[in-house]
């Protein structure tokens, strides 16, 4: 066979794909534990972040250990799941999707319990949506598990300038100090208000300029995240 023939040069081709398709593969299978170690320190320095502890990705995991005293999986009801999957490895996107299927029932929730400075911070896990990707992040809540301690936000693809403007410190420093219940204890959530929103508002405050769709997909997020939760704390407010 000619070595300038057209079948060559098929076969030669064919052969280097071959070729960089096994590499790739033996690349990713060789790189997987790897990059799922750094998810989930990404995701433990997130949690850390929403009560205010930050510090290098080595220290992750002692500072996770060392905070974060209890994690807890809820159902739908409120109630303590035992056994299962353990908090931190659920996929909170999977769990909000049972509800498209009718199955929302059986959802489950992780919580996870900090104790920082002898005050104890439950953080949850919110997911939504923005304009271009999905949003997530965590709420620290106080002791009173209606104060917002602090938060920490992440996005996909949002816009610089405008929608990601929610990854920034000068956006989460606003929740802090917020209330998701009303004074009569009833849930209300934390909203990004459209317009001006008085500084007084126990419970919201002024959208990003310019990124209306995404300030809404914060507050959809943080409603429908957040809601799951109320059935607990009332509980555990009830036991005190």
């Amino acid at each position: 066979m000619h070595k300038d023939s057209n079948k060559a040069t098929f076969l030669f081709s064919s052969g280097m794909v071959i070729v960089i398709a096994i590499m790739l593969s033996v690349a990713a299978i060789a790189l997987g534990p790897y990059q799922e170690r750094n998810t989930r320190i990404e995701k433990m320095e997130n949690i850390l972040s929403s009560v205010g502890i930050n510090g290098s990705s080595e220290e992750a995991e002692e500072n996770f250990s060392k905070y974060i005293t209890s994690q807890v999986v809820l159902d739908s009801k409120g109630e303590i799941v035992k056994g299962g999957t353990p908090a931190f490895d659920i996929d909170l996107k999977k769990e909000l999707d049972k509800a498209k299927t009718g199955n929302q029932d059986k959802e489950l929730f992780p919580l996870f319990v900090c104790k920082k400075e002898n005050k104890t911070y439950y953080i949850i896990p919110v997911r939504g949506k923005g304009l271009w990707g999905p949003i997530w992040g965590f709420i620290a809540l106080e002791e009173d598990m209606n104060t917002v301690y602090g938060v920490s936000f992440g996005h996909k693809s949002e816009t610089p300038g405008l929608g990601a403007e929610i990854e920034t410190t000068k956006f989460q420093e606003k929740f802090k100090g917020k209330k998701i219940l009303d004074d009569e204890g009833k849930f209300v959530s934390v909203k990004v208000l459209k317009g001006s929103a008085a500084s007084a508002n126990p419970h919201g405050f002024d959208a990003v300029s310019g990124a209306t769709i995404t300030s809404d997909g914060v507050s959809e997020m943080l409603q429908r995240t957040l809601s799951n939760y109320i059935a607990y704390f009332k509980k555990i407010n009830t036991k005190k």
